[in-house]
């Protein structure tokens, strides 16, 4: 496919601030040139996304005060940049007890966090007969139910979960819904690929694209707010970039549920197979990051994780994101144990720095708690409604001494 001339390309992207989301082909092509010349595209790609970003949300950028538990770390899947996996004989191998996820559920309420984000590795129960066992002897049949019930404790100590638990089907989701104001699923790509042998995702069944936009799509039609995402820097092409921006693009406009979408990049761990591969360049991230918000359109919520570029805020708030993602004051991000969180007090200085207002919400974004209460269960409406101000942005929690500011 013959690239556009640059001029061309430029004009495709003023037009994608005022017109339709920039087309797949322009993606493409911008995608190509950031890869060998970002010079010839990064400022006026940034210009377009900060303006398209202001429209869809004003100068607010948005942060949520979380406490990170890592249900589980065992996994059948072994992806070659991941160290938070482990096996049942590791001295790191845990699972917690649901009687910790109540007691750090309480000491996080207190401490000003609303939200609990529940991680986990991917149908370890699959894999390993012991820990198939140690579920059986506490009356479940597989995480997913373990989860529910996860859930269901730490939102009776006033949080919100939002569970991030693999690929699940439709029956697993549903049980989920009722205890969760929302979840989520990195796509991380479409590129099946990477599937390949000695590729990213190799040793990774739950990682087949395939899985990954099944359950997205089911989330949608059960209507469930849901968050997806791209991992940039993991072998991908810059088409298959672009496509996965599409995929994420074509599931929200079937199903509208979509309600943030997370342009992370890939961070080398030692130990894994891609400890020696290098990090995606600032200029790519702020590009890809600007181009997502051209693709995705002014209303999306786009998001960064701050911990992973700690050097480059301000070049990813010009990419026109308007949201930092969980930042947790109690808890590492046990995914990227090597990334520690920004102070939330640092974060707040440099964006507004930036111009930008740092505002604190639920796991669940605005929108969908004012306008849109066929999104949740009665009971989560309830709660979610009862935490809010009319326009959806939480209010002081009562009984939590570090309530958030609004």
């Amino acid at each position: 496919m013959s690239e556009p001339p640059r001029a061309e390309l430029l004009e495709r992207i003023r037009k994608a601030v005022d017109s339709e989301p920039l087309p797949r082909d322009a993606a493409v092509a911008a995608m190509a040139l950031l890869e060998r010349a970002p010079e010839a595209l990064l400022e006026p790609l940034l210009e377009a996304a900060q303006e398209a970003g202001r429209r869809g949300h004003g100068n607010v950028i948005s942060v949520s005060r979380n406490v990170f538990i890592p249900l589980t770390n065992l996994c059948r899947d072994r992806c070659a940049y991941c160290t938070f996996a482990v096996e049942p004989d590791s001295p790191r191998a845990k699972t917690w007890l649901l009687r910790e996820v109540r007691d750090t559920s309480r000491r996080a309420f207190v401490s000003g966090c609303r939200e609990a984000l529940f991680c986990l590795g991917d149908k370890p129960e699959i894999a390993y007969r012991g820990y198939r066992a140690w579920l059986h002897e506490r009356g479940y049949a597989r995480t997913s139910e373990y989860l529910a019930d996860a859930c269901a404790a730490s939102l009776d100590e006033g949080l919100f979960p939002h569970s991030n638990a693999g690929i699940l089907s439709r029956e697993e989701l549903l049980a989920l819904r009722p205890h969760n104001a929302s979840m989520g699923l990195m796509l991380e790509t479409t590129s099946a690929r990477l599937r390949e042998r000695g590729q990213a995702h190799h040793h990774a069944p739950d990682k087949e694209p395939r899985l990954r936009l099944d359950t997205t799509r089911a989330a949608g039609e059960l209507r469930i707010p849901f968050t997806s995402g791209i991992l940039v820097g993991i072998g991908e092409t810059a088409e298959e970039r672009v496509d996965t921006l599409f995929a994420i693009r074509a599931l929200h406009e079937e199903g509208g549920h979509i309600q943030e979408v997370i342009v992370q990049n890939f961070h080398p761990k030692p130990g894994t197979p891609m400890a020696h591969v290098p990090m995606p360049s600032d200029e790519l991230m702020a590009g890809t990051t600007a181009l997502a918000r051209l693709v995705l359109g002014p209303a999306m919520n786009l998001q960064a994780p701050p911990n992973l570029s700690p050097t480059s805020l301000e070049l990813l708030i010009r990419a026109g994101i308007n949201d930092w993602g969980g930042v947790s004051p109690l808890t590492i991000d046990f995914i990227n144990p090597e990334a520690p969180w920004p102070e939330l007090d640092e974060l707040r200085a440099r964006t507004e720095a930036a111009g930008y207002e740092l505002r604190d919400r639920l796991c669940v974004y605005p929108e969908f708690i004012a306008e849109r209460p066929e999104f949740f269960a009665t009971d989560m409406l309830h709660r979610l409604r009862a935490a809010t101000d009319a326009a959806g942005w939480p209010v002081p929690a009562k009984g939590a001494p570090h309530a958030l500011s609004v």
